[in-house]
């Protein structure tokens, strides 16, 4: 009996399978209940081995996504002032002609480069997802942008480190027996992890989580270490001294499948316990025991969340992070080693679909951190900028779509300003009048996940997912997929891939001959809904048992020839497959410790803006449910700062420095370290009191790897309102 078989099924009722869009790590396998061509339900596949029968708050009911009366349904042209929501509705054909027109009449006067896109991952599946637009783009001859929102820094400082490797298998997990957190509040944004390292824990596994706020997870490991932000790299370095001035290290594993080791120990000879407890404020023997205890523990893993990058010296944390498996001989054991992102194991066409041969030799690359400046006439581009380092040409014309820069870009008054240019030309396509959408010249209708054909990969476990529409698209809403078919039509582009049908799309979205995908075919797919990428099962699978990293050296490199050779580097997948422009610069080859950037001299206390629990980035976040669980923009601090500051729980206060300010309730919490207040990030800018978010105030400044954010380096004040 399967899981569908227990469902009630009726002549006018259907269960379709489909598979969460959202950019998380879980990508949940889904059945949809469809009664007379209405969605009616959505619910957790509990045959799935990951999802379990379970969804998160942020989907588990997504069905009123899809029926939201504040959907888009139609496109429409603006009427009123920039920002006033003031839109009439048109015809596609109008829709489309007014984009293709003004494209065209705005090249002709700057060039190509004047059209940027904006784009990330408001839906994460291969054909509606993070390339949807590359092809037709790079094609265009337009700005290229570069998106490194989330764990580039991370992904250069892993692939620089280990190679591109997929590490543990989440569901081994449960054989480890020390388990660290480090910088993730797994409970709240990777929850079906949670139930295999409960089980862990169960089985007598140590749970270590690491974070400064005492979160939900925080709250179930069996040891949380509270730390100040963005000294992770100092606790690193330190447990390397003790792991190696005491001989903890696996000294055969570290000869045959290390480089560098002795260049690695002298430097960190110096990163005493003593040393480290003043950057981390963690007591010097806790540093010993935690060192000790990893090192002693078999099998020992190390799960790194997203917020680990996100400060000045983020990238050579990552780094030292992923020398200590290597170091203690983690990776030979089952559940042992270091869980990043699983999405390496996943044999993805990316070319296929981002086409970079399309691409103009010398195209300008910007960051989209960096587009607060690119709208004001601020900033410049890798590869093209005028005498004052504006861009040249300037950006004349937008187009967004699978994101809300409003809210999840950091300079949101520049964004703001920015956008209202009357000689920018902005077309947003989404399921909602987003921030960002407010502003667009021309708003467009985009399909919800049960209206549309998308293949799963995931970043979180060694499954692949099909959707298939459940039901028809409301009103005249399309996937983005066909958007970009009709401007390539409308453009004049007559390259065959611009024709391909969302099947065709599907046929390409994996390598299908490689050996990770041996049994798994599209049809295979349509029949089981899933299949788990054709490896070693959880109970075995130990990829660097015997060495075998994907790096240049067949090893773990504590000395990188990768940095060595190239310096900072973006990976080419979070720039349209791009290697024109890189970072590139010198970079120390070793792992070191880079303090935070920003200090309390002026702004005394240190923001953090993790993801919210109810939201993904900004998706959901002016959703009822949703927004009823998650609760007003609020603001935690600790008591001792409250008091210092006259504030009381449930106060309004503002929260600012110089790049902005904004205000949110008070939550006065001892969750919270002195000196440390959390915003999570998601609300929408029309919801919050004055119009502003947590980015209005988070900096725009790269971190030392990878063009990574640097939001966890944010000071700021608290006062009353």
């Amino acid at each position: 009996m399967t899981a569908l078989d227990d469902l009630p099924i009726t002549p006018t009722t259907t269960i379709v399978r489909a598979a969460c869009p959202h950019d998380c790590p879980d990508t949940c396998a889904m059945l949809v209940t469809v009664e007379d061509g209405r969605a009616t339900k959505v619910a957790g596949d509990p045959e799935h081995p990951f999802t379990r029968g379970g969804l998160c708050v942020k989907v588990n009911n997504y069905q009123e996504k899809t029926y939201s009366p504040d959907r888009l349904l139609h496109p429409m042209r603006r009427t009123g002032p920039k920002g006033s929501g003031r839109f009439e509705e048109i015809s596609w054909d109008e829709a489309l002609d007014t984009i293709a027109d003004t494209f065209r009449a705005r090249i002709a006067e700057h060039g190509p480069e004047t059209v940027m896109p904006v784009s990330y991952l408001g839906t994460q599946g291969i054909l509606n997802g993070l390339s949807v637009g590359d092809a037709f783009f790079n094609k265009l001859g337009a700005t290229i942008t570069e998106r490194t929102y989330c764990d580039s820094g991370s992904c250069t400082a892993h692939v620089a480190t280990i190679g591109a490797t997929a590490g543990v298998d989440p569901e081994s997990l449960v054989h480890a027996r020390y388990i660290i957190i480090w910088a993730s509040n797994t409970i709240s944004t990777n929850l079906h992890l949670w139930p295999v390292i409960a089980e862990a824990q169960k089985r007598g596994a140590k749970v270590v989580c690491i974070d400064p706020v005492r979160h939900r997870t925080a709250q179930r490991a069996d040891w949380h270490i509270p730390l100040r932000p963005g000294t992770d790299g100092a606790l690193a370095l330190a447990m390397m001294n003790v792991i190696i001035s005491e001989g903890l290290h696996d000294e055969a594993y570290v000869r045959d499948h290390t480089v560098g080791f002795d260049e690695l120990a002298e430097r960190v000879r110096t990163a005493t316990p003593e040393w480290a407890s003043e950057e981390t404020g963690v007591p010097a023997e806790d540093i010993r025991t935690l060192a000790r205890e990893y090192a002693t523990t078999d099998p020992a893993v190390i799960r790194i969340g997203v917020a680990i990058e996100r400060h000045a010296g983020g990238g050579q944390t990552v780094r030292s992070l992923a020398c200590l498996p290597a170091l203690v001989g983690a990776w030979r054991h089952v559940g042992g080693g270091l869980l990043q992102l699983p999405l390496w194991a996943h044999p993805v066409n990316w070319p296929a679909f981002i086409h970079p041969e399309l691409a103009t030799p010398g195209t300008r690359v910007v960051n989209q951190f960096l587009l607060g400046q690119a709208l004001t006439g601020e900033a410049g581009a890798s590869g093209a900028t005028g005498n004052d380092g504006a861009l040249d040409p300037p950006v004349t014309a937008l187009m967004v779509y699978n994101s809300n820069p409003m809210v999840v870009a950091p300079e949101q008054e520049k964004i703001a300003r920015g956008l209202a240019r009357e000689d920018l030309f902005t077309v947003v396509s989404d399921h909602f009048l987003t921030d960002t959408a407010r502003y667009a010249d021309i708003v467009l209708p985009a399909t919800t996940q049960l209206e549309q054909h998308d293949l799963m990969f995931s970043w979180g476990h060694f499954y692949v997912t099909l959707n298939v529409p459940a039901v028809e698209p409301e009103g005249e809403s399309i996937p983005n997929t066909e958007l970009f078919r009709r401007l390539a039509a409308r453009m004049g582009f007559d390259d065959e891939y611009f024709r391909l049908t969302d099947e065709e799309l599907l046929a390409q979205a994996y390598d299908w001959s490689a050996p990770a995908m041996e049994g798994i075919t599209l049809d295979s797919l349509r029949e089981t809904g899933w299949a788990r990428l054709n490896l070693p099962g959880p109970d075995a699978y130990a990829p660097h048992a015997e060495g075998n990293f994907p790096t240049p050296s067949g090893k773990t490199e504590f000395r990188s020839s990768a940095l060595e050779a190239a310096g900072n580097f973006v990976v080419p997948l979070f720039r349209q497959l791009c290697e024109e422009f890189q970072p590139g610069g010198t970079v120390d080859p070793l792992p070191h410790y880079i303090a935070p950037r920003e200090t309390g001299e002026v702004y005394p206390l240190n923001l953090l803006s993790p993801k919210s629990h109810a939201y993904i980035n900004s998706s959901a976040g002016d959703q009822a449910m949703q927004k009823r669980v998650q609760g007003e923009q609020k603001v935690t601090i600790h008591p001792a700062d409250a008091e210092a500051r006259g504030i009381t729980d449930g106060r309004y206060v503002e929260v600012s420095n110089d790049r902005g300010r904004f205000v949110a309730l008070a939550d006065v919490s001892d969750e919270v370290s002195v000196g440390v207040v959390v915003c999570p990030m998601g609300s929408w800018a029309k919801n919050a009191k004055d119009g502003s978010t947590v980015n209005a105030v988070n900096p725009f400044v790269f971190a030392d790897l990878g063009n990574a954010p640097t939001f966890s380096d944010t000071r700021v004040e608290v006062t009353p309102v």
